[in-house]
């Protein structure tokens, strides 16, 4: 029902930072929550973070806190996941996701983006 496109990856050097965007198409609600996962060569996909539509709730994974910020522009159509003090291990392939019900957690996304992949490294 939604179309997402993920974009900004790169290469970055420890301690850097990367922007990424998610570009968001068709009909959306302000209950949604829109969500960041990533997924690390031979590892499973994990939960990143979350973002109401409406903004009206966040939710982070630990190791991301403090580091990373999730929002969104609703006049762009448009989510964001600023990461600074990048690490090694932030190196994944990352995937925005649009979760109908509204839940902040790792469970319950139906629309998923082709992922946008970030590396980490000197």
């Amino acid at each position: 029902q939604v179309q997402l496109v993920e974009f900004g990856g790169g290469l970055v050097q420890p301690g850097g930072s990367l922007r990424l965007s998610c570009a968001v198409s068709g009909r959306t609600f302000s209950s949604y929550a829109m969500g960041w996962f990533r997924q690390a060569p031979g590892k499973a996909r994990e939960f990143v973070a979350a973002i109401r539509w409406n903004g009206g709730l966040i939710n982070y994974k630990d190791s991301v806190k403090g580091r990373f910020t999730i929002s969104r522009d609703t006049a762009k159509n448009t989510v964001y996941l600023q990461m600074n003090s990048l690490k090694p291990e932030d190196t994944a392939v990352y995937y925005c996701a649009a979760n109908r019900r509204g839940t902040l957690g790792q469970a319950g996304y139906d629309d998923w983006g082709q992922g946008t992949q970030v590396t980490v490294s000197s």
